[in-house]
């Protein structure tokens, strides 16, 4: 009796020890995982991204999904020069400011809105939609234009894999909106307005 007392004494220890083992390698390992995947991004999806800054007193949020180069041809090619771009993949990329902005020398409304672009070789339309909800530019209309501002893109040394946005604040209330992809940049100011 007293071997088979001692014996499911060691065998629930034994399970005890090895469930603490497991479990504190296997937090370990997870947290490895995790920061292995976020330094090798082998996704051939596009990401779903955002990016927010506080500019004065407003909250500036872009959500949007990101595309990789993964070798291809962009411009001229995966995006068509001269046509609507959703400027990201899958649905409209949306940006939501909290106060009243101007993008050119428009006064828009607080509220959420789509960025469209016209990509060509020299200059491009950077377009505000009031249609933020769609798939791609398949529902687009120039009717829900709010604004349309032409920009220069810029030639970039090194590729940018993924589509990315960025909010640079440039004063009080100023920030650069820059859509960085593959070799290139373009940039678009937005001043809030109180």
């Amino acid at each position: 009796m007293h071997f088979f007392k001692a014996f499911l004494l060691i065998q629930f220890t034994s399970v005890i020890l090895i469930a603490c083992a497991d479990s504190g390698s296997g937090s370990k390992n997870d947290a490895d995982i995790d920061n292995n995947a976020a330094k090798t991004d082998t996704s051939k999806k596009s990401i779903p991204s955002q990016v927010s800054k506080e500019i004065g007193n407003a909250e500036l949020a872009i959500k949007y999904h990101s595309p990789a180069v993964r070798g291809r041809i962009i411009w001229g090619g995966l995006v068509p020069y001269d046509n609507v771009w959703v400027t990201g993949a899958h649905k409209a990329t949306s940006i939501e400011v909290s106060n009243d902005f101007m993008v050119g020398e428009q006064r828009i409304p607080d509220g959420k809105y789509a960025i469209f672009t016209i990509p060509s070789k020299d200059e491009w339309t950077v377009i505000i939609n009031k249609n933020w909800d769609q798939h791609l530019a398949d529902e687009y209309t120039e009717i829900d234009d709010v604004v349309r501002i032409k920009v220069k893109p810029v030639a970039l040394a090194d590729t940018v894999e993924r589509l990315r946005y960025d909010i640079e604040q440039s004063g009080e209330r100023l920030a650069n909106v820059r859509i960085s992809w593959e070799k290139l940049q373009v940039a678009f100011s937005i001043q809030i307005v109180d």
